[in-house]
């Protein structure tokens, strides 16, 4: 039996709660994205720099990139504990997982915020 150690929550309760709490960020951003793009048809990069250069949107680019990272460790943890049976693979698999997700938040936050 596979223990939840390596899992994001306290347990599966909390953990589908993450996966649909961070799915519903997700939605609303694709949604806020799309909807910028659509209304504004003739999109410049000042338009589009001057959107992320106000701090509400980059507070919201970082929610969703937290949310994303933790949706993607959820379903990718449930994945491999599921069909990983091997114990070396599924820590190895698991171990490039999260150095993936850390490397993809850090990047994230560095354009976010970088100079």
């Amino acid at each position: 039996m596979v223990t939840n150690i390596t899992s994001f929550g306290r347990s599966g309760l909390s953990d589908w709660l993450m996966q649909r709490f961070s799915a519903v960020i997700l939605a609303l951003y694709t949604v806020f994205i799309v909807a910028f793009l659509l209304f504004n048809p003739n999109l410049d990069y000042y338009a589009w720099s001057g959107l992320f250069s106000q701090t509400w949107m980059r507070i919201f680019s970082l929610l969703a990139f937290v949310a994303i990272a933790a949706h993607a460790w959820i379903g990718l943890w449930t994945v491999t504990t599921d069909y990983l049976k091997s114990t070396r693979l599924r820590v190895g698999a698991q171990a490039v997982i999260i150095l993936g997700i850390f490397v993809y938040l850090v990047w994230g936050i560095q354009i976010l915020w970088g100079a």
